[in-house]
C-alpha cells in the first residue's frame, strides 16, 4: 500500500502536472526606475524543452494564458530544446504567437548548445544544430541576445535589456561574456539581465556587476518536484542551488528564478508546476 502512494503521485503528475500552467504575478520594485517605465508589464517564460512535449493543445493553452495578460514585452530565459533544433518543428507555429509591443527577448540555455548529445568539442553537425536553433528564434520573431543588449526607449527615457549566453557553476560550459553583454549600457539607469542559470548571479553578477538591477533566470525547474505556496517552498533542488524559485534580493540587486514552462526527464511535475511570470515594474 505504501509503495502505491508515490506511484499514484507520479502518475498524476504525468497526467495533469506537466501542463498545469500557473500565472504568477510579481511586483518588481527598482531604484531609479524612470517614470516612463513605471507599470511596465513583463512576461517571463523559461525552459520550454520542446523535445519533451506530447500534448500540443495543452501547450497552446499555456501560450494563450500568457497572451491574455497583454505584456509590454516578453523574456524567454533559455532551453528551447532538449538537444535538437528539429524538436521545435511542431511547435514553432505556436510559440511564434508570442508577441509584445516592445518585443520578445530571448537567450540560450545549457541544453541549446548540444553539448549533451554532440559532446563538448565542436563538430559540423553540432554547429549546424546550434545555427538552426538560433534561426528558430528569429523565425518566431524573438530577439535572441548573444552576449549583447537592447535599449528600450519611452519618452526619451531608457532601460537596458542585457542577454548573456549560458554561464553557470558546477561543470556547465561557460559561453557567457558579461563584459561584452553590458557594453554601452552605462547611461541606462536600469539594467535587466537575462541569464539562464541562477548560479551566475551569486558567482559573477553580484561581485563583479553591481550595476545589474535585476536578473531573470530559469534552469532549475524546481526539480519538477516539491511544495510551492505563497508562504512556503521546498524542493530537493535547494540542496544544489541556493536560488531556485521565485524572487531573491541582496542589497540593491534582485534575481527571479522561473521554474520553467516545460519539463525534462520525468514527463510531469508534482507540486512545482509550470510557470508563466508576469512582472509589474514599480519605483522604490
Amino acid at each position: 500500500m505504501a509503495a502505491s502512494v508515490p506511484l499514484a503521485a507520479l502518475s498524476k503528475g504525468m497526467v495533469s502536472g506537466a501542463y498545469d500552467y500557473q500565472v504568477k504575478f510579481q511586483k518588481l520594485c527598482l531604484n531609479n526606475l524612470p517614470k516612463a517605465f513605471v507599470g511596465l508589464k513583463i512576461a517571463q517564460i523559461s525552459d520550454i524543452h520542446s523535445g519533451s512535449f506530447f500534448y500540443k493543445n495543452a501547450v497552446k493553452g499555456g501560450i494563450e494564458m500568457l497572451l491574455r495578460e497583454k505584456p509590454d514585452c516578453v523574456f524567454f530565459t533559455g532551453d528551447l530544446v532538449n538537444d535538437f533544433a528539429n524538436a521545435m518543428r511542431d511547435y514553432q507555429d505556436l510559440f511564434s504567437r508570442i508577441k509584445a509591443p516592445l518585443g520578445v527577448f530571448s537567450i540560450l540555455g545549457n541544453h541549446d548548445y548540444g553539448d549533451y548529445h554532440f559532446g563538448p568539442t565542436n563538430s559540423l553537425r553540432k554547429a549546424r544544430n546550434l545555427a538552426d536553433i538560433k534561426k528558430t528564434h528569429g523565425n518566431m520573431g524573438w530577439d535572441l541576445l548573444l552576449n549583447e543588449n537592447r535599449i528600450l526607449k519611452i519618452n526619451n527615457e531608457q532601460l537596458a535589456i542585457i542577454g548573456v549566453e549560458n554561464w553557470g557553476v558546477g561543470g556547465f560550459t561557460r559561453y557567457g561574456q558579461m563584459d561584452l553583454a553590458v557594453e554601452n549600457t552605462d547611461d541606462c539607469p536600469i539594467k535587466l539581465l537575462l541569464s539562464h542559470d541562477p548560479s551566475h548571479w551569486r558567482a559573477e553578477v553580484i561581485p563583479k556587476y553591481p550595476q545589474i538591477d535585476a536578473m531573470f533566470s530559469g534552469h532549475t525547474h524546481g526539480m519538477q518536484l516539491g511544495v510551492r505556496t505563497d508562504d512556503f517552498q521546498w524542493s530537493p533542488i535547494q540542496y544544489r542551488y541556493n536560488e531556485w524559485a521565485g524572487l531573491y534580493k541582496q542589497d540593491a540587486q534582485q534575481l527571479y528564478v522561473n521554474v520553467g514552462y516545460g519539463f525534462l526527464g520525468y514527463p510531469g511535475r508534482i507540486g512545482i508546476l509550470p510557470e508563466i511570470t508576469i512582472f509589474e515594474l514599480a519605483s522604490v
